[in-house]
């Protein structure tokens, strides 16, 4: 069993990785890379967002860096922000963190991604499996499966079915 090499976290900062890396307790950690349906939904949840930037006063990026913690940095699928100049790496808690599930991701490593999340003060966190065309928010209840995922207190929202059936087909309505 090898070990892993423990950097600083200024080291990790200065460094570029492609893809990105996440960066845990001293350990620079590999993501699981999307395949074709994780890149899609990815790409039409920018749309989405995107087109209602002006809207909804938000702005967003994808695989931004979010420091949730002095020694915990990581790359969600997508972030949703209020405007303004935002720094390299993320250190206030976005308004809305998406994940989108890779065939190779794990429950355990999700639930840990998440509960980072949550513990920097996201409010609002979204999990979308691609491979059983779901979603759930999670809530200060838990996890709660929807089709149609909200951020509460804003008119964020994505309606699941709609951005599915795009997936394969798309101008769908």
């Amino acid at each position: 069993m090898s070990s892993a090499t423990q950097i600083p976290v200024s080291e990790y900062l200065e460094t570029t990785f492609r893809p990105d890396r996440e960066y845990v307790d001293g350990e620079v950690l590999e993501r699981n890379v999307g395949k074709w349906e994780h890149a899609r939904i990815q790409w039409l949840l920018a749309l989405w967002f995107g087109r209602h930037e002006a809207e909804w006063h938000v702005i967003g990026s994808t695989e931004q860096r979010v420091q949730v913690a002095p020694n915990r940095i990581r790359v969600p699928d997508l972030v949703v922000v209020r405007p303004g100049r935002q720094p390299d790496v993320l250190v206030d808690p976005p308004l809305l963190v998406i994940e989108i599930l890779s065939p190779d991701d794990n429950y355990s490593g999700l639930q840990e991604r998440c509960q980072d999340y949550r513990t920097m003060g996201v409010e609002t966190v979204w999990i979308i499996d691609p491979k059983t065309r779901s979603g759930r928010m999670c809530l200060d209840s838990g996890w709660v499966a929807a089709e149609r995922l909200e951020v509460a207190g804003t008119p964020m929202y994505v309606d699941l079915n709609t951005l599915f059936s795009q997936i394969d087909t798309p101008f769908a309505s």
